[in-house]
């Protein structure tokens, strides 16, 4: 893990518990957001999970991370499902607060297992979008 994803870990990390409780919940309680993304994430859908894209977002790929629009950041998922064809894919782990969402899980692709993390906030109010998208390997 590289310094920028430290800093942006425990900038989230603080992020949630400053002013207000972190709170944990199961995918089916109010992080139905995750249910979607992780179902295109599954069958390697880039052009679907990418409509859950902000419109620029860090996408992040063994430690290769990119800074980039949605038309860009959905050519690197792509080309990383091209590669790595998902098998399985399951969320572990949720958390969040109103506006942001957090959310941990295992990918099986390409004979490999993979971390995966995605971060989602609102911004208008009503909908989320992917902010941050990271596939790391497990060790």
């Amino acid at each position: 893990m590289n310094w920028k994803s430290v800093r942006l870990l425990l900038a989230v990390l603080a992020a949630l518990l400053v002013g207000n409780v972190a709170f944990a919940q199961p995918s089916g309680e109010g992080n139905n957001v995750f249910v979607p993304i992780a179902k295109y994430i599954r069958n390697g859908d880039a052009e679907r999970l990418s409509a859950w894209f902000a419109d620029n977002l860090e996408v992040t790929i063994f430690s290769s991370s990119n800074d980039a629009s949605r038309n860009q950041a959905k050519q690197i998922v792509k080309s990383f499902f091209d590669t790595y064809s998902p098998r399985a894919f399951t969320i572990n782990h949720t958390a969040g607060r109103p506006n942001m969402k957090y959310a941990y899980g295992t990918l099986t692709a390409g004979g490999e297992n993979l971390s995966v993390t995605i971060f989602v906030s609102c911004k208008d109010g009503k909908n989320y979008y992917i902010q941050q998208l990271k596939f790391e390997k497990r060790n």
